[in-house]
């Protein structure tokens, strides 16, 4: 079992039916990242270099073909931040910034081998966003990027490939806080599912020795 897995315990996450004042049962202190103001960006961008580092397998000939290029589980991360305060519009400062999203290239050589590379794009955002007050805990700016292309030629004389991608990214200013909520208690853990390909049904069930 699990969360997802039907388990009828009033003590798991999921839709509260009937009084949502059922079962309240303590105020709980609990430590998280308190988001202050988040904004989302889309957009299509033509012209994206990518350049091209920790090419596997070693030994391909070029000119490469582009396939695509998507945004890996890395986390992007933000650098060149600057944040100034906007005295005209109270509680809000102006956020600039670079995002920096990690990407994975795929491409076919000359010869037709596959091969994978990794590359990085660059998003430069200057935007207004809601700032707490100051504290003694500092906030901080974090970003979620998602990169995808699949439109792309190979620039053989500086070793890039040139790409039109469609980019998502999202800002956010985050401070770790303490908050006072009201909870219903500790959760209920389930037992775990063990995942079953049925492969073996039928062969574990044969007797030891013929009847």
């Amino acid at each position: 079992m699990s969360f997802c897995n039907n388990c009828k315990s009033d003590k798991i996450p999921g839709v509260i039916r009937g009084n949502v004042l059922s079962g309240l049962c303590e105020k709980a202190c609990i430590q998280v990242d308190k988001v202050f103001d988040a904004c989302i960006s889309r957009q299509q961008t033509d012209n994206v270099e990518l350049t091209l580092s920790n090419v596997t397998p070693s030994g391909l000939t070029e000119p490469y073909t582009f396939v695509s290029a998507r945004s890996q589980g890395a986390g992007a991360s933000v650098t060149d931040l600057v944040i100034t305060d906007l005295p005209d519009m109270p509680g809000r400062s102006r956020v600039q910034c670079n995002i920096v999203i990690p990407v994975q290239v795929n491409f076919v050589d000359a010869t037709g081998r596959q091969g994978v590379a990794t590359s990085t794009v660059t998003v430069v955002k200057d935007v207004v966003m809601c700032t707490p007050q100051p504290s003694l805990i500092p906030y901080s700016v974090q970003a979620v990027g998602n990169v995808v292309s699949t439109v792309g030629t190979y620039d053989d004389v500086n070793d890039v490939f040139i790409v039109t991608a469609c980019i998502t990214v999202i800002l956010k200013v985050i401070m770790p806080v303490q908050l006072l909520v009201p909870t219903y208690g500790y959760c209920y853990i389930p037992p775990c599912q063990e995942y079953n390909n049925q492969e073996c049904v039928g062969v574990f069930e044969l007797p030891l020795y013929p009847q």
